[in-house]
């Protein structure tokens, strides 16, 4: 397993990091044993970043990922989790909801404290209320040792430069901005890098697009999205490759990148990600993808 440095934080973290939105059966029933199983595979094979949140699964996942740990070593692993979103349209970025969410947090993940927490999704709330209500609260919470690093989470790039130019924080968490339909990421690399941050990258799978059974149906890709996806898979296919491992291989593969995340609940999964991140992604299969999926990338 290679190790990055996660920006100014001094964390150094696997290039593979385990997301946990699934440990909370957001996309399928998973048992504790599996849960706990997967967790405890992706530590003993290297991986040192674990991602969750609490509107995975309505604490769910928090719940299964603090079971997983209960005696598990604090030094095998670097812990992030979120505050701000705690469902698919519940928000609350208020100081008084922001400092109650932590302490729950912890509870459920049994920790004493939490190595990365990070504003969820910040384009849901006004920049101001972020910058002069939010992030104040975190680093409250961090004075009285709770947490010790900050990160704020998103979607649009934009928001990140709009924090940034106004506060300071130790990690950005972007996702479905590097992977091989959208590769609008890598342009933002250098003024992140000037400001210090560590830089995540999640959804390296675009959220089920870049695999072989396709995205959930309430993914809201188009058409076009869809089918040019599918037929990459197939072409892989074709090749006895996988789009999943392109993609995974590829997400990685930028060393300005500190980490990525993949979310899998499941022990198979998470030993396959890891073997395949081993070797680098093939140049020709690369190109031959990359000239299936042109035609739809950076769309919506």
């Amino acid at each position: 397993m290679e190790y990055r440095q996660l920006g100014n934080t001094g964390l150094e973290v696997s290039v593979l990091g385990l997301g946990g939105s699934s440990l909370g059966g957001v996309y399928r029933h998973v048992e504790i044993d599996e849960a706990i199983r997967c967790v405890h595979l992706a530590i003993d094979l290297g991986i040192n970043l674990i991602d969750v949140s609490p509107c995975d699964g309505g604490k769910k996942a928090e719940k299964m990922l603090g079971l997983a740990l209960r005696h598990v070593d604090r030094g095998r692993y670097t812990l992030m989790t979120k505050v701000g979103r705690y469902g698919a349209n519940r928000f609350n970025y208020s100081s008084r909801r922001i400092k109650r969410s932590v302490d729950k947090s912890l509870s459920r993940l049994g920790a004493d404290v939490i190595d990365v927490i990070q504003c969820q999704d910040i384009e849901s709330a006004p920049i101001d209320q972020i910058v002069n209500e939010t992030l104040p609260a975190l680093e409250t919470l961090r004075q009285k040792g709770k947490v010790r690093f900050i990160g704020v989470t998103g979607l649009p790039l934009r928001i990140f430069r709009d924090v940034l130019e106004r506060a300071q924080v130790d990690t950005i968490l972007s996702y479905c901005r590097h992977t091989l339909i959208d590769a609008t990421l890598p342009t933002q690399l250098d003024y992140l890098l000037k400001k210090g941050v560590g830089i995540i990258n999640a959804a390296p799978l675009s959220m089920g697009l870049l695999t072989n059974r396709g995205p959930t149906p309430l993914h809201p890709g188009g058409d076009a999205i869809r089918t040019a996806c599918a037929a990459a898979a197939d072409h892989c296919g074709a090749k006895g490759a996988d789009l999943a491992q392109l993609a995974i291989q590829f997400a990685v593969s930028n060393p300005r990148i500190h980490t990525t995340l993949v979310g899998t609940a499941s022990p198979a999964n998470i030993e396959r990600h890891v073997r395949w991140i081993e070797q680098p992604p093939d140049p020709e299969l690369l190109t031959e993808v990359d000239r299936i999926l042109k035609p739809i990338r950076g769309k919506d």
